[in-house]
């Protein structure tokens, strides 16, 4: 309908917007009992905190767990041990260092095949951290040779307190130093002491090798690895 100037125009009512009914509303239509609200659903954040510093902790448990399992400390190395064992096995007189002054540590060892020959390596941490092997093989070759020594090249001769005379070799660019003896009869092992220890430190090392009885009867004792 219109309206004319000066009367007010005939207001026409609005339809109401449905009213969502509350859960206490919805209950009673249904004829059960109106609940409160979740428990879970209040405090959101703080379930997520408690949530996350659970998770977090079984995280830091397995790391732990499975840290200690995979890894080995330094001082649970046994070098000797294992230079014993392995000696007794193959024939072959193993060296270790012995009696080597405070800071050395063990860090590694273990007799596995490399380049095509079964080789014995232990390795050691020098007390400025650098690092330090002793790796033995029978007859290896020059393929394992040069592994060994990182393709490394000549660079002169030393000769330890007990007379052994070791090939100084070192690799170009590699930080690696390698003393190397070759071995004068047919029985004996090719060694090989290489790291990133100094030549004085490798030197040291050297002199403290000692060989691993086989437990063969008549065996004789010595200090040459």
């Amino acid at each position: 309908m219109s309206s004319t100037p000066g009367e007010s125009a005939e207001s026409v009512p609005r339809p109401q917007q449905p009213v969502e009914p509350t859960p206490a509303e919805m209950a009673a239509q249904q004829g059960v009992p109106a609940r409160g609200a979740s428990h879970y659903a209040k405090g959101t954040a703080a379930n997520m905190a408690r949530s996350m510093a659970v998770i977090i902790a079984i995280a830091l448990a397995l790391y732990f767990i499975s840290g200690r399992t995979n890894g080995q400390a330094p001082d649970t190395v046994d070098v000797v041990g294992t230079a014993q064992h392995h000696a007794q096995q193959s024939g072959h007189p193993f060296a270790y260092p012995e009696g080597l002054p405070d800071g050395w540590a063990p860090s590694t060892v273990r007799y596995a095949s490399t380049s095509g020959a079964m080789t014995w390596n232990a390795g050691y941490t020098t007390p400025d951290d650098e690092f330090v092997s002793v790796k033995q093989a029978a007859d290896p070759g020059e393929e394992w040779l040069a592994t060994q020594t990182h393709d490394s090249g000549t660079v002169g001769e030393l000769t330890t307190k007990d007379g052994r005379e070791w090939v100084k070799r070192a690799a170009d660019g590699a930080g690696q130093r390698s003393l190397v003896l070759e071995p004068t009869a047919s029985e004996e092992l090719t060694t090989v002491v290489t790291g990133s220890g100094s030549w004085a430190q490798l030197q040291e090392f050297a002199e403290h090798l000692v060989p691993a009885s086989t437990g063969a009867k008549g065996e004789s004792s010595g200090s040459s690895p």
